[in-house]
């Protein structure tokens, strides 16, 4: 509960609130206080909503909306490994950019890039998805799903969220399996 003000507080309070101008175009609605000065009357009191009312005003949650992966889900890369790739002491083979690109066409070019890099003998490749608007991008949250795919498996050997130079939220350290010889 609030303690009532004080004779002199609310003198300052007075000489305060004088020095204070509404913005153009906006009228200020003021009440005149029984010390004598200027002051702008207390809000009113809020009113307690039913139940029906508060649902009411609370919107949906939107449906097949996902929450973008955590630091803890991407984690598949060993740390040591991870750190290696972030300082390049295991070399990025390739960078893919997936920005300006539809879901569809994202996975599809993904996809045949982590082939081609695996065919090719590398060992890491950096995959740049952008955050998106809020920082919930579609590519960003799909990605680590579509390397985690049943298809993938024999070439993905982890996935991790790549260091602040690289790209950080925005980008993925995508470490491959090695190539079996023969």
């Amino acid at each position: 509960m609030k303690r009532p003000l004080k004779p002199d507080e609310v003198q300052i309070w007075g000489v305060v609130a004088a020095t204070v101008h509404p913005l153009t175009g906006r009228s200020a609605k003021r009440a005149s206080s029984d010390k004598g000065g200027d002051a702008i009357p207390p809000p009113p009191k809020p009113t307690r909503a039913k139940p029906a009312e508060v649902a009411a005003r609370i919107p949906p949650p939107v449906a097949g909306r996902a929450k973008a992966p955590t630091r803890e889900e991407l984690e598949g890369i060993e740390p040591r490994r991870r750190h290696r790739i972030a300082r390049e002491r295991d070399p990025i083979g390739a960078r893919l950019d997936l920005h300006g690109l539809d879901q569809e066409r994202a996975k599809a070019v993904l996809e045949n890039f982590v082939k081609r890099a695996w065919d090719e003998g590398y060992r890491a490749v950096l995959v740049i998805t952008g955050k998106g608007v809020q920082g919930d991008g579609v590519l960003r949250r799909r990605t680590p799903e579509w390397l985690g795919a049943p298809h993938m498996a024999a070439i993905v050997a982890g996935i991790s969220e790549a260091h602040r130079r690289h790209g950080g939220e925005g980008a993925l350290y995508v470490a491959l399996k090695r190539k079996p010889r023969g």
